[in-house]
């Protein structure tokens, strides 16, 4: 999974929190009115930011230009288009050597960008907030997405991204047992969504796919759902770029060491990676942690949250129909009423969210 970097102040309305087979690593606002912490959207009515990349409000009623279509184009198709990537590159890497390198590149990239932009002193932080950063990468990178890289060694791309997208179920539950009340509404799509989700698992039972996989995915959307309630209330970086650097660093060494204690080095011969392998890891680099992540913090700040937070409806329909299309996944019934089960569970609490 991926998704970008944006630490917007909470709000009690909200875009859906990102999953982990999409961008780069931090967007801190969730699907729930809690600010999340790496993957998508930031509060309805904020921009992704503050201090350096502080910024106004977008207006709802600002105009939707080419410009903003474009980008939404590039969320939708790229993030969606991750599960397909990950499933490439597992095919002859490691899962938590690919998810590591990964994102230790696109944070050095990341790095760089923050330094060039805005001077080396922006990359400065305190031991606090590193700390933090660090947990909330390790919750998000190394646990969400690389589980997902995991799984996808055992189960369809499409089935992956489906069981992904109920995030904003599980953030739903994790602040309800926080002591915050989201509301009836949300509650409803979280019923909702775990129907769905008992749906999306019937391959796993009936062996159609491997059932540790399914679990697997499970598992990896609930780390990526308490990392992305956790960064809202822990001291972050002021810069949510910057953040995104320490996270996306974390997480990645930890997928490192990881993929070294389960022995993924032994016999792992770079050379026999395919070129469509590492074509795919390229691509999730630059396009799905760095290329996707602007354009979402860009969209934050030119259009309404409420068109932004579209993606999160989108991306698995485009994750499903491309892996149907390039790698001939199955199109089964449990998989496509599932899915959508799950899709109407995400309409529902986003909605409820904005409404709120």
């Amino acid at each position: 999974m991926t998704s970008p970097a944006v630490d917007p102040a909470s709000s009690p309305v909200s875009a859906p929190a990102p999953s982990p087979g999409t961008a780069s690593a931090t967007t801190r606002a969730t699907a729930t009115g809690t600010a999340s912490a790496t993957g998508t959207a930031p509060a309805a009515g904020t921009v992704p930011g503050r201090g350096a990349l502080q910024g106004k409000p977008a207006p709802a009623g600002r105009r939707i230009t080419g410009a903003v279509w474009a980008a939404l184009a590039i969320v939708y198709v790229v993030w969606g288009s991750t599960y397909l990537g990950i499933r490439i590159v597992v095919e002859t890497v490691p899962p938590f050597l690919a998810s590591g390198s990964r994102f230790i590149v696109a944070g050095l990239l990341l790095a760089a960008l923050v330094a060039w932009r805005h001077g080396p002193a922006a990359l400065k932080v305190d031991r606090r907030r590193l700390g933090s950063a660090a947990l909330v990468g390790l919750l998000l990178i190394l646990g969400g997405n690389g589980l997902v890289n995991l799984a996808e060694t055992d189960i369809p791309s499409g089935l992956a991204a489906l069981l992904v997208a109920a995030v904003p179920v599980w953030v739903v539950l994790l602040r309800t047992a926080a002591g915050e009340r989201p509301g009836l509404g949300a509650y409803g799509g979280v019923l909702i969504g775990i129907a769905g989700l008992a749906v999306l698992t019937l391959p796993g039972l009936s062996g159609e796919v491997g059932i540790a996989g399914v679990l697997t995915v499970v598992v990896a959307a609930l780390l990526w759902s308490l990392g992305t309630v956790s960064s809202a209330r822990l001291p972050m970086p002021a810069n949510p770029f910057t953040a995104s650097v320490y996270e996306m660093l974390a997480g990645g060494l930890g997928g490192i060491v990881v993929g070294l204690i389960r022995g993924e080095h032994h016999g792992f011969d770079p050379g026999a990676v395919s070129g469509s392998s590492w074509a795919a890891l390229a691509y999730l680099v630059v396009f799905g942690s760095l290329i996707a992540f602007t354009a979402y913090a860009w969209l934050l700040q030119s259009a309404p949250v409420s068109l932004a937070a579209t993606y999160a409806y989108v991306n698995p329909v485009v994750a499903v129909l491309l892996g149907a299309l390039i790698l001939d996944e199955a199109l089964t019934w449990p998989i496509l009423l599932g899915g959508a089960i799950v899709v109407a569970a995400v309409c529902l609490i986003v909605s409820t969210e904005r409404r709120g």
